[in-house]
């Protein structure tokens, strides 16, 4: 068999197998009592249809709302049945606690009219899997997949660089305001062929760069795609291109419902579009799925643009390098990698930037913008080799607040940027309300001595934490845009973003519970993405009891000795019960 077919078979497999563990946890949860799941946030009971505001979006009301759903989050409305007759496939756009706007998926949300009382919300899965096979069958059968994508994943294909178009290049975007490293990845993947990677650590500044290498792309008449596991990281991007340089053509192909925070025009699909008829360059983001159906199927692009890339699994990338002949990973391998159910791949590293990174053909980003002197160091050694330094002007940069209340004081000093509060709290699993509520005072605090809210981000494990959290500065804040523009949520939905002060809330403080869930709860690359959030400012809040966890497996106690490297090189405070001494 050949190395293609036993690439494309191990693809195949995981693909599957995927599918199959979705389902078969879904199912598994499903099964549960209706008490089990509301209480474990598995589930919504008393849901009850508010209006339609839309044929297919829909506000929904509940009496207590403490599941773990988010926006975007696929649910199925039923009443008794997930998988009844009268079951409903939606999503869930936004999450109010006791208000639910979702949309339905399909045509069947007339029902809830006639049966508007009782209905329940259990979570649900969109499979894709019909999707990736289909892309991985034509990446067997077509000339593009066969002598030019097959060969890359292989090993046997490498790129090659115009040294020519990397001189004029480098020189150009040194001029032009990027950095050296900035200059030179960009430089590197403009000149390169088929594929580059770039590793872009928090902070450095990888969407800035990516928005320059498309403006050299687009300059010399290439169609490009910039595509993303989410929209959010889509979005960025193409906001960042039109910052960069706002006479470029761009444009977004999906769905109107993600496109809030958009700066460019977005189309339902490319025909909607007049992109078609230019004669030059242009860019479009887009999903990778949205090059599988009616949206972008069948356009042609010169270069494939992936952000985030570190979190695109192979068959995922497949799809997308299908639209293009030339490659641009952009991420970083110590941040989060793809969420996989089914356990570890045959080809080992799940993500097409992990899959790729050993080869070389990479350049990294090494001057960050965003965290200080004292908030780089510790990630910087841990995670890259001393390599990261805080450019010019930013080592320095402290939390300026107007006023302090002296019962806080200590925690908010601006000279003391990484502080771990520790409450010495016992036995908490996936909530805490100390930690919450503390929290809370914290945020308030903050707000009072001049930080915006918007300036102020919450990271925590659970989703059960950030509900908790959320609840309490609902009731606290004095206006409910305080608490939109704020942001409590888990570290998946924190990548990418930026804060000047970050409150990290551990929630568990049992050793056990969190020794059992040590692959995920001491996860470096987690811990890496939730502590490089802040600009000026990280706060963590927990129990130094957690770091009595011993795992059974060697690696994750070395994981445990990491966080217990991070507190030690922290300012630590001993709150027990959560108030100020």
């Amino acid at each position: 068999m050949s190395n293609y077919a036993v690439l494309l078979r191990h693809l195949e497999r995981f693909v599957r197998s995927e599918a199959n563990a979705q389902r078969t946890r879904l199912r598994e949860r499903w099964a549960r009592p209706l008490s089990e799941r509301v209480a474990r946030g598995f589930a919504i009971e008393g849901i009850s249809l508010s209006s339609f505001n839309s044929p297919r979006s829909i506000l929904l009301n509940c009496h207590t709302n403490e599941s773990r759903f988010r926006d975007g989050d696929f649910l199925v409305l039923h009443r008794g049945d997930p998988e009844g007759e009268d079951s409903i496939e939606v999503i869930l756009e936004y999450d109010d606690e006791t208000q639910l706007e979702v949309s339905a998926r399909t045509g069947k949300h007339f029902l809830l009219s006639d049966k508007s009382f009782g209905w329940i919300a259990d979570e649900s899965m969109l499979d894709l899997s019909p999707f990736f096979l289909e892309a991985l069958d034509e990446v067997a059968d077509t000339k593009r997949g066969r002598e030019r994508i097959l060969p890359l994943l292989s090993g046997e294909k490498e790129p090659r660089l115009d040294y020519a178009r990397y001189e004029r290049v480098l020189e150009a975007a040194y001029l032009s305001g990027l950095d050296q490293s900035q200059s030179e990845a960009v430089a590197l993947a403009y000149a390169s062929d088929l594929y580059h990677l770039v590793q872009g650590p928090p902070g450095t500044g990888k969407t800035y760069a990516l928005a320059h290498l498309v403006r050299l792309l687009v300059g010399d008449g290439q169609r490009v795609l910039v595509t993303a596991l989410t929209h959010r990281a889509i979005n960025n991007a193409l906001n960042k291109i039109h910052q960069v340089d706002a006479s470029l053509p761009v444009c977004k192909i999906g769905s109107i419902t993600r496109s809030a925070d958009l700066k460019v025009d977005n189309f339902e699909n490319f025909a909607q579009s007049d992109f078609g008829d230019f004669a030059g360059g242009y860019v479009v983001g887009a999903t990778p799925f949205a090059t599988r159906n009616e949206r972008l199927s069948h356009i042609e692009f010169d270069t494939v643009v992936f952000d985030e890339a570190s979190q695109i699994t192979l068959p995922l990338a497949i799809m997308g390098m299908l639209a293009g002949a030339k490659y641009i990973y952009i991420g970083d391998e110590q941040q989060l990698p793809p969420v996989v159910t089914s356990g570890k791949s045959e080809i080992g590293c799940t993500s097409i930037f992990g899959y790729l990174s050993p080869r070389g053909n990479q350049s990294m980003l090494t001057t960050t913008y965003r965290l200080n002197d004292t908030l780089a160091a510790w990630p910087s050694r841990i995670f890259y080799g001393g390599m990261i330094k805080p450019a010019p002007g930013v080592a320095e940069r402290r939390l300026f607040l107007a006023q302090v209340d002296e019962r806080w004081a200590f925690a908010l000093d601006p000279h003391k940027p990484v502080v771990f509060l520790d409450l010495e709290h016992r036995n908490s699993t996936t909530r805490s309300r100390l930690e919450a509520e503390v929290v809370c005072e914290l945020v308030l605090q903050l707000i009072k001595a001049g930080v915006p809210p918007a300036e102020i981000g919450i990271v925590v494990p659970y989703r059960a934490q950030g509900r908790l959290i959320r609840n309490l500065l609902r009731e606290a804040l004095p206006s409910r845009e305080m608490l939109k523009d704020l942001v409590a949520d888990t570290v998946e939905r924190m990548q990418g973003q930026e804060r000047e002060v970050v409150l990290v809330s551990l929630a568990t403080s049992s050793p056990g519970y969190a020794a059992n869930l040590a692959e995920f709860f001491f996860e470096p690359r987690r811990l890496n993405v939730a502590i490089t959030r802040p600009r000026s400012k990280l706060i963590l809040i927990g129990s130094r009891h957690v770091l009595k966890a011993e795992p059974v497996d060697e690696e994750h106690q070395s994981w445990v000795a990491l966080l217990r490297d991070l507190v030690a090189n922290s300012t630590v405070f001993n709150l027990p019960g959560g108030q100020p001494i």
